[in-house]
């Protein structure tokens, strides 16, 4: 057994370390296998090698983590705990760096992981990013700040949210009031997003002006979009044929973000994901990004990531004898492959 000291430079940073009522330097003892005690400004990890030098580099990645002002979460202590074991928490530099956006209530937006941080260095130097990854990774919200920087910074004149209803016959119809009001439940989240980065007033004031709009895939059709910040959500859910339709509206000075979750696809078993297929289609495009995430991409509750995980589990353990699973790298039967140069 040994020990390792840690002096941090402030009483409210050991504070906000510890948690209420310790909880999470509880985790932390638990997760690494250690022991932890501090006497005011100093903390000594005591344990076998390997886990005080676990332990001391997730510490020492927490404190980074608030120095920048943020919280201390479990999904912080968790993601650190796993790029320590990876080797790869010289990397935690790289996150929270740089503000993406500033809500209406005046916090700051940034990247959680480094998943999430190559997916905005995506958004901001390509024309067009796919971000495929599931539920949590917050590849809407962050396309939303995106749009709403660019927009601020007069880079667009108009933000376009759309998303596919999945359920637009029969369904739709026994919902009241016109189209608008039966599609609108459909693209709340896209609602959510925009009222938390502009506020209500703010969002609404722009939605008079026809600056912002959000609306069902269907109403893109035979539009051609200039100078806009355009984002389809829940891409899964779209056709071959929509999803064509879509990326052939981009007009000039228009960037797209297109986001979806291929383990998440609603549309009958005899349709293919128009998602897919574009990732198949477009990997080696030119100006069109394709980004990943994955379980550990996950900034939503702890729980989140452990449903997600055991979910690719199972369907790993019982996927049909010859199905292979979709990947970002998966090819379509038959295809060529490129030549090489």
């Amino acid at each position: 057994m040994i020990e390792q000291t840690i002096n941090v430079e402030r009483l409210e940073q050991v504070i906000a370390l510890f948690g209420s009522f310790d909880h999470n330097i509880k985790l932390i003892e638990q997760s690494a296998g250690v022991k932890v005690i501090n006497r005011d400004t100093e903390l000594k990890i005591m344990g076998d090698a390997e886990n005080v030098y676990r332990a001391v580099k997730v510490v020492e990645g927490l404190l980074s983590v608030i120095a920048r002002g943020e919280m201390i979460t479990d999904q912080n202590i968790h993601y650190i705990l796993g790029l320590v074991e990876d080797g790869a928490e010289d990397k935690l530099s790289q996150m929270g760096k740089d503000t993406v956006c500033v809500t209406a209530k005046g916090k700051p937006v940034k990247a959680k992981t480094l998943g999430q941080k190559k997916y905005l260095d995506a958004i901001a130097n390509n024309t067009i990013t796919i971000g495929v990854g599931p539920a949590g990774t917050g590849k809407t919200y962050l396309a939303v700040a995106k749009a709403v920087t660019a927009f601020r910074q007069k880079a667009v004149s108009r933000i376009i949210l759309t998303r596919p209803a999945v359920e637009a016959g029969e369904k739709l119809g026994f919902l009241p009031g016109d189209l608008q009001n039966k599609v609108d439940p459909y693209l709340r989240p896209l609602y959510d997003a925009l009222f938390d980065m502009l506020g209500s007033e703010t969002y609404h004031k722009f939605v008079e002006r026809g600056s912002i709009e959000v609306a069902p895939l269907a109403y893109m059709r035979g539009r051609t979009l200039d100078d806009s910040f355009i984002i389809l959500d829940e891409a899964q859910n779209t056709t071959k044929e929509q999803m064509k339709m879509f990326l052939t509206r981009m007009g000039f000075g228009s960037r797209v973000v297109i986001t979806g979750d291929i383990t998440q696809i609603d549309l009958p078993r005899e349709k293919v994901s128009g998602l897919k297929e574009a990732v198949r289609v477009l990997k080696n495009v030119d100006d069109i990004a394709i980004c990943e995430l994955s379980a550990r991409d996950v900034v939503r509750h702890v729980l989140v990531q452990r449903i997600v995980k055991a979910y690719e589990k199972y369907e790993g353990l019982h996927r049909p004898a010859g199905k292979a699973k979709f990947t970002l790298a998966s090819r379509p039967p038959g295809a060529v492959k490129p030549d090489k140069p």
